[in-house]
């Protein structure tokens, strides 16, 4: 690797530390706003960090196996649905851990995004409303 090469990436190291945030990383700082949110909101912050990390990562590996059959030859067989279906479980978990860390009753969770999605939509899906949204919309 060149000088040049190493100073743009020590630049750029020195760049994206600057703009993180302190409990991003400082252990005690992470410690003290996980704190504050264990005492200042009904959020299990356990049980929410489980869920975003696992809904990320379960998620990942449905991704993967979906670019494998469409990009990469993987066959569309039943072994391939059987394992997108485990992966799905896997994200369901994950996700009812997160309403759970919220508080949050899960068919009404799934209610709002039905009710977001009809003001959305109405009857039917266009391009035009899912890039171009009203204030609020979310």
């Amino acid at each position: 690797m060149s000088e040049e090469t190493r100073d743009f990436f020590k630049t750029y190291t020195d760049f994206v530390t600057k703009v993180t945030s302190d409990p991003s990383l400082d252990l005690d700082a992470l410690k003290e706003r996980l704190d504050e949110i264990e005492a200042d909101s009904p959020i299990k912050t356990p049980r929410l960090l489980t869920a975003a990390l696992g809904l990320g990562s379960e998620t990942g590996e449905f991704v993967e196996i979906v670019k494998k059959m469409f990009l990469q030859g993987k066959p569309a067989s039943e072994d391939n649905i059987f394992h997108m279906k485990r992966e799905l479980g896997d994200i369901m978990w994950y996700w009812t851990t997160a309403c759970a860390s919220l508080g949050l009753d899960p068919y009404e969770v799934i209610s709002e995004n039905q009710k977001k999605l009809e003001a959305r939509y109405g009857e039917k899906f266009e391009v035009d409303r899912s890039e171009v949204r009203k204030d609020g919309d979310l």
